[in-house]
């Protein structure tokens, strides 16, 4: 009888361990969304020291009264971006951005659940089952789907961020005033989530392995009915 090697059952443990993670990380976001934190009065980030463009830079928040007011400066002072009574700009990163987190760690809790009971399986020698063929078909079809849902919601997120800089940023450069330019309505973001996406390719390329595993479960049932 061949053994099975140690790797499946690492894999297993592994990504049980990352699936949990990530479905805690998932209640929490939850939580935070309900809850909708707000900063203290007098609350203060910064200058934290950045890098923009390979030149250095900071950022200061500062919070009063419910108002925020933001600052970036960067390319040794030469470019200024203020950005005053910025609670509302607070109020869309929580109502944009905590669902699109959200839907992140969601998409990797079940991935990691997936790919766990995957490599169980494979740990048990159950490697050409009809459960594995259903289970690397779904994560095929879970990430051509994550791949659409997520282009959709980065590029939800971007919209309404840029829209509201364009009203309300105040960028200098040099010493002279300039407006962001208004966006041309909402586009598809063409960043992790879009076609071209690595995701989009590696949703492809599992549901083409899930032929193979399909045509192994074929040849399997096969011997097993000569022998």
């Amino acid at each position: 009888m061949n053994k099975v090697g140690r790797l499946p059952k690492i894999l297993h443990w592994l990504f049980a361990f990352f699936s949990v993670v990530t479905a805690i990380a998932a209640v929490v976001i939850c939580i935070a969304i309900v809850v909708n934190p707000t900063l203290p009065a007098g609350t203060q980030f910064g200058p934290i020291a950045v890098d923009f463009a390979g030149q250095p830079g900071t950022v200061v928040l500062r919070s009063d009264h419910g108002n925020f007011d933001l600052a970036v400066t960067a390319l040794r002072g030469n470019v200024i971006m203020n950005l005053e009574k910025g609670s509302a700009l607070i109020d869309l990163l929580k109502h944009y951005g905590l669902p699109l987190m959200l839907l992140y760690t969601v998409f990797f809790a079940v991935l990691f659940d997936l790919l766990r009971r995957l490599f169980r399986n494979v740990a048990r020698r159950e490697s050409f089952t009809q459960q594995n063929l259903r289970l690397v078909q779904t994560i095929g079809i879970s990430l051509l789907v994550f791949s659409v849902v997520s282009a959709l919601g980065e590029s939800w997120f971007s919209h309404a961020i840029y829209s509201y800089l364009v009203q309300n940023a105040m960028l200098t450069i040099s010493g002279t005033p300039l407006h962001l330019p208004v966006s041309h309505g909402f586009t598809i973001s063409g960043g992790h989530g879009s076609f071209g996406s690595p995701v989009f390719f590696s949703g492809l390329l599992v549901l083409a392995l899930s032929e193979v595993f399909r045509q192994g479960l074929v040849l399997k049932r096969e011997n097993d009915l000569t022998v």
